[in-house]
């Protein structure tokens, strides 16, 4: 199966899945400050998609060719739903396709989807095969998924590497971590000495407290893996995928642009209010900052009920509206 993977840099650097933050919008900025070797879609529930609700959740998958290549992530509990929306996702044009299995939100563990999975093998089992039939072999299968539920679970990492798939991702952190301590990346020799016992061909990711590309080659280097995954560091820089980054010596007026271009990006792909504005106030402390009041002006903005409104305050060098 020729596929992304084999043009895949060695080492690699990824864009994490975000809900409601890594939408076609974002990952078009992304790419135009430093793109990264590979894109994640936000995660879509695959029972959803195939309900009377499919609708609003396909612009979850929207994208464009600057956002190549494309890896679609999905979660779910009914396994033929995976199997449909699988072979969906080969017809729209994906690069590949992804399993969520670490998400440690409540409703979502309770409704046993994602890393709830971890405690329950046999479905995941299924989930994966059911995958793996509706992709036909198309395109790859990868999993992104935590080290374990409550404690690091070595039983659980080693089921997956025995599901041989494409794609590995690990958060270093188990579900009950959540995001609240720091990211055990000690923990990955063990792991990587299971994927190159069970499942060589199989590329092993890293995830979690990586800020930028100069953290992730340092990573990659230390621990022999094949890639690592950024997301909460694409808030502290637009340009985290950069060899260096010219973040930090913008002016303000400069990271101000950049937020403008975000948000008629915004308005030109969402016209008709598919998305509400209230998500771009998520982007203002990555744009807005390092100057006298910036507080204020972020309160301001994300108090915004429309871009228009949006795109008024930030043409004003007062930052007021009226």
């Amino acid at each position: 199966m020729k596929s992304y993977l084999d043009k895949l840099p060695s080492p690699f650097f990824v864009l994490a899945p975000m809900d409601d933050v890594t939408d076609t919008v974002f990952r078009q900025i992304v790419s135009v400050c430093a793109p990264p070797d590979l894109y994640f879609t936000e995660f879509v529930n695959v029972d959803g998609l195939q309900s009377p609700g499919r609708q609003a959740l396909l612009r979850r998958l929207q994208f464009t060719d600057k956002e190549q290549p494309l890896i679609a992530q999905i979660w779910g509990c009914n396994p033929e739903n995976y199997r449909k929306t699988a072979k969906e996702l080969v017809e729209m044009g994906f690069a590949g396709v992804d399993i969520n299995m670490g998400c440690p939100v409540k409703t979502v563990i309770k409704n046993g989807a994602c890393a709830a999975l971890i405690n329950n093998q046999a479905l995941a089992a299924e989930i994966i095969q059911a995958t793996k039939s509706g992709l036909a072999g198309k395109i790859p299968l990868s999993v992104k998924t935590r080290i374990g539920f409550r404690d690091y679970d070595p039983a659980w990492i080693k089921f997956l590497m025995e599901q041989k798939l494409n794609m590995l991702t690990i958060h270093l952190r188990t579900a009950r971590e959540m995001s609240k301590v720091p990211a055990h990346w000690n923990m990955l020799p063990e792991i990587k000495a299971m994927r190159d016992t069970l499942s060589p061909d199989t590329l092993l990711v890293g995830n979690g407290d990586v800020m930028n590309r100069a953290d992730a080659a340092e990573l990659t280097h230390t621990y022999g893996i094949d890639g690592v995954m950024i997301g909460r560091g694409i808030f502290q820089d637009p340009f985290a995928f950069a060899e260096r980054s010219p973040w930090s010596e913008l002016t303000p007026q400069e990271k101000a642009e950049l937020y403008k271009k975000h948000v008629t990006l915004f308005a030109q792909t969402w016209k008709d209010a598919d998305r509400r504005v209230r998500i771009l106030g998520k982007f203002c402390k990555i744009y807005i900052n390092g100057f006298d009041n910036a507080s204020e002006r972020r309160d301001q903005l994300m108090h915004c009920t429309s871009t228009a409104e949006l795109l008024r305050i930030l043409s004003s060098p007062s930052g007021h509206s009226g």
